[in-house]
């Protein structure tokens, strides 16, 4: 039996034990190289054995063995044998990552990447996202919750390669490569409405090549499993429509209509690993829609993920072009006393025309038990906010409300 799985959702497995496989399509500028990382509840290996690669194929407990890769026509697969029944104690999961190492490019250059978990007669497909300059990432975590047997689709990416995923899981390294190229970042950070920072569009060559926004949730500590925030990007086009772009059903296209892609649904966060969702920006937006776009970022709890602050989880968001990095962070301490009843918060405001992209903190939530969307309309130049837009909800198409409709 075959089943597919996005990134940022689980499933569960057929049996405790299987086989990962991870494919691509040969090229001899490539060095990619699987590597599994066995971790506590603190995201964090116990040990430097808790590392399992070519250099280490065979985790003590057995939990997880290293398959050497190898290609068959134009196809490479990289493979690593597991077993939940054997996780030794203390380890709550098995994290299976890659690595592209060799200046190629990134996986920007990896063509045709995929995974599959095979357990039995089971088989399980999990197709990425678009990626770019990452040069780490992490596929899938292989896990045991309620005593039974699951995986989550992650793939996220890392500008770090290998040595930035083991300083993520705790193993030390001599050299820790940055998290970001080598560039010297200009960092701003706004919390108040009545701020805006603009960023200029570079033009030719030097350019880059997306406008990276992500949303950054914290588990709020109240051991609950529900520490799950949907980053939803309103986008109100020159013709004055609307677009809505979410995982996992409307991720939109970065190549494409709406020309802004969202890179998978995540759907928890702990402590020692923050949730994040991304969305990637076609720094041509404005020119391809035909006049100046405006863009507003929210965070949404959805009422099935049972009762959660979401002023607990912190969400923060991160607009990330070149060097230039720029932070909207919500202003909690003007929100509601009690907000278990408050399903979306409005944190950024983005304004592209040809020139220039502008941002903005918002600090706008919608009404208590409303599951009314962020709306925007267009006053002269002034764009207008509400959050009155219609229902947006898993599984089910876009809704009207008072004549309101996403397209």
């Amino acid at each position: 039996m075959n089943q597919s799985l996005k990134p940022g959702e689980n499933t569960s497995l057929s049996g405790a034990s299987g086989q990962v496989r991870v494919t691509h399509r040969a090229d001899s500028n490539l060095d990619v190289n699987l590597t599994a990382f066995l971790v506590t509840a603190a995201g964090k290996v116990t040990s430097d054995d808790d590392m399992v690669f070519f250099n280490a194929p065979r985790h003590a407990s057995g939990t997880a063995v290293f398959i050497a890769p190898g290609t068959s026509g134009t196809t490479v697969t990289h493979a690593i044998d597991f077993d939940l029944s054997r996780l030794p104690a203390g380890i709550t999961k098995i994290a299976v990552t890659l690595t592209q190492d060799s200046g190629a490019g990134g996986f920007a250059s990896v063509q045709d990447l995929k995974a599959q978990i095979v357990t039995g007669d089971h088989s399980l497909e999990l197709t990425p996202g678009q990626f770019s300059q990452e040069t780490g990432i992490i596929v899938l975590d292989l896990y045991v919750r309620n005593g039974e047997n699951k995986a989550r689709s992650v793939w996220q990416g890392f500008n770090s390669g290998l040595a930035g995923l083991c300083n993520y899981y705790g193993i030390e390294v001599e050299a820790p490569a940055p998290v970001t190229p080598a560039v010297s970042l200009k960092k701003v950070t706004l919390t108040k409405p009545d701020t805006s920072h603009k960023v200029s569009l570079i033009k030719g060559a030097a350019a880059p090549a997306s406008i990276r926004v992500s949303a950054t949730w914290i588990d709020n500590g109240d051991g609950e499993d529900n520490d799950d925030l949907d980053l939803r990007i309103g986008i109100l086009r020159p013709d004055g429509q609307m677009s809505l772009v979410c995982a996992p059903d409307h991720p939109g296209s970065f190549n494409d209509y709406p020309w802004i892609f969202h890179r998978g649904d995540v759907v928890a966060a702990s402590a020692s690993a923050p949730g994040t969702e991304t969305v990637e920006i076609n720094p041509a937006i404005s020119r391809l829609m035909g006049g100046k776009v405006a863009i507003v970022c929210s965070v949404y709890s959805a009422v099935g993920n049972g009762a959660v602050s979401v002023a607990s989880l912190r969400p923060t968001m991160r607009m990330e072009y070149g060097e230039q990095v720029v932070e909207c962070a919500y202003d909690f301490a003007s929100g509601p006393d009690d907000d278990e009843g408050i399903y979306t918060y409005v944190i950024g405001l983005i304004e592209i025309d040809e020139d220039n992209i502008t941002l903005s903190p918002v600090g706008v939530t919608s009404e208590e038990n409303s599951e009314d969307t962020p709306w925007l309309t267009r006053k002269g130049d002034k764009v207008i906010l509400t959050v009155d837009g219609p229902h947006v909800f898993k599984g089910k198409p876009f809704g009207t409300k008072k004549g309101k409709r996403y397209i």
